[in-house]
């Protein structure tokens, strides 16, 4: 049984203090829930301060993008070293804003997993196609090529700590949300070609979240689908009643 993940992908938004707001809101709101995995997602300024704030609490840390090099001249960049000593037990890897807006390819995603990996952060592999797309009939072509490119040389050991998003695009930030069926036939989709990579019994064990407009009105019915186990949730994660209702619908 895959336990689910509901993360928290804050984007660029909030300041210290209503992050800090937003947790303290969360900690109160979740209770004593375990049957769900909790992690939040705050900008890298902010990951000191939110990880201080829940520490010790069942809400993992997750920071939103790395670079792959251990250090170096690479200005405005992060190290996995960097992510874990501030205690990060997550990172967000390709997500469509950063493949459309910052060039991000499979294959500066695949350095970036296999990076997170050595250096212990589970990385959460975002893969989606956009309206065009999907009204073209290309949806199991693009999704297929993502996965392949940025899962390269992953071994099926290594795949037991990996994380699979799956966010069609034109869903992202839309108010549209991919139906469950939908989103299930892309998800079993995912699951196959996974079993293609590292076998069955590795397929069957990774966890895939579902991501576009994500609701406390919807979430049930998105998470009761066999293939979706969690959701990387944006705008609803940034109030700490909509979030905490989407994990209750996990559990």
């Amino acid at each position: 049984m895959r336990k689910p993940l509901i993360a928290g992908n804050w984007k660029m938004n909030m300041l210290r203090d209503s992050s800090l707001a937003l947790v303290h809101g969360l900690l109160d709101s979740l209770g004593s829930n375990t049957t769900v995995d909790v992690a939040v997602c705050p900008p890298s300024v902010y990951l000191h301060d939110v990880g201080a704030a829940i520490r010790g609490s069942q809400i993992g840390l997750g920071a939103q993008n790395m670079h792959h090099q251990a250090e170096g001249a690479f200005t405005g960049e992060v190290s996995v070293q960097m992510l874990s000593d501030l205690g990060c037990r997550y990172v967000i890897l390709g997500h469509s804003e950063r493949r459309e807006l910052f060039g991000e390819t499979d294959a500066s995603v695949n350095q970036k997993l296999m990076a997170a990996l050595a250096g212990g952060l589970t990385p959460i592999v975002c893969v989606g196609e956009t309206l065009e797309q999907r009204e073209s009939g290309a949806t199991e072509q693009v999704i297929a090529g993502q996965i392949r490119g940025s899962l390269a040389d992953l071994t099926a050991h290594q795949s037991e700590k990996l994380v699979i998003a799956y966010e069609p695009v034109w869903a992202i930030g839309t108010g549209k949300t991919a139906s469950p069926a939908q989103a299930e036939e892309v998800h079993a989709q995912i699951r196959g070609l996974l079993g293609e990579l590292f076998g069955a019994d590795q397929a069957q064990a990774v966890r895939i979240q579902y991501g576009g407009s994500v609701k406390p009105d919807n979430a049930a019915e998105l998470l009761s689908q066999p293939n979706i186990d969690g959701a990387l949730v944006g705008g609803a994660s940034l109030k700490a009643d909509s979030f905490a209702a989407i994990v209750a619908a996990a559990g």
